[in-house]
Formats: structure tokens, C-alpha cells, sequence
């Protein structure tokens, strides 16, 4: 279901690039949500992430609402988030392997959730967003842990 121009004026703070990325993707407000909502389901029960989102979330409804609006920002570029994510991820006790299996997860969730385009574009944008993270995450612990001089 694609939105009228008037809800997607009211959506989002650049309407006309809104408009044209749901255009282009299929994409819209209640699919991200769905994806994010089925996404997070997944990675709250999975052995490897669940454990490192249970130790920082405690209310997932506010959590999920940040990540839907992250989400409409990222995909649709409505200026909806006001986050700043590399800081909330910088100190996570994470490898490659961890954004390794978030990938696998969202991969699987786009393409259930998502049309075609719009998949491969969330998709798209989550690789490119978990190597900027993994980067500072890596950034983050080489500062922590200076080499030893010897």
C-alpha cells in the first residue's frame, strides 16, 4: 500500500525524495515497520545477538520506534531519525562475525517482508551501514587498547 502525497508530505521532511524512493522501491511506512518489528523478533531470540541486545534494551517499544524511524531516514530519506548510531555502537562487545549474522538476519527478514527493489535497497544500505559500524567499533577498541611498546 503506497501512501497518498499528502501522508507522505506529513511523513516525511523532504517529501518529493520521499515520494520518489517509494516510487522507485515499494517501499513505505508500514513495511519498514514490519520489517523492523520481524527483524528484531529474530534477533531477540537468536544465540549470538539476543544476548548482547538483552544486556542494553529493557523496552523494546521505544527501541523499535527509533529503529523504524532509523529505517524510513535510511531507506526513504525522510529525516525522520536524529540518532547518532556509530556513538551507540562503538562500545559493543562485537566482531565481524556479529555483523556477519545481523546481515544474515535482515537479508533473510528484507526479502520476506519487502518487494523485490525494495529489499535489494534496505539490503543494500545495511551492508554499507554495518561496515561503517564494525569500523568504529574496531576504531573504538584499538583506542582502548593501545599496543604494548616494547
Amino acid at each position: 500500500m503506497t501512501a497518498t502525497p499528502a501522508l507522505r508530505a506529513t511523513a516525511s521532511l523532504r517529501p518529493e525524495q520521499t515520494a520518489r524512493l517509494m516510487d522507485e522501491t515499494g517501499l513505505d511506512d508500514d513495511i519498514l515497520r514490519r520489517l523492523v518489528h520481524r527483524f528484531y523478533d529474530r534477533v531477540r531470540v537468536d544465540l549470538v545477538l539476543g544476548p548482547i541486545f538483552d544486556t542494553r534494551i529493557t523496552d523494546w517499544e521505544p527501541h523499535l520506534e527509533r529503529m523504524v524511524a532509523f529505517w524510513s531516514s535510511v531507506a526513504l530519506m525522510s529525516g525522520r531519525y536524529h540518532g547518532v548510531p556509530v556513538t551507540a555502537h562503538a562500545n559493543l562487545p562485537v566482531e565481524w562475525s556479529h555483523f556477519e549474522r545481523w546481515l544474515d538476519l535482515f537479508r533473510q527478514t528484507a526479502v520476506e517482508v519487502c518487494p523485490p527493489r525494495g529489499a535489494t535497497h534496505v539490503i543494500d544500505r545495511a551492508e554499507s551501514i554495518s561496515k561503517s559500524l564494525h569500523m568504529a567499533v574496531q576504531d573504538t577498541q584499538r583506542h582502548r587498547c593501545p599496543p604494548h611498546l616494547t
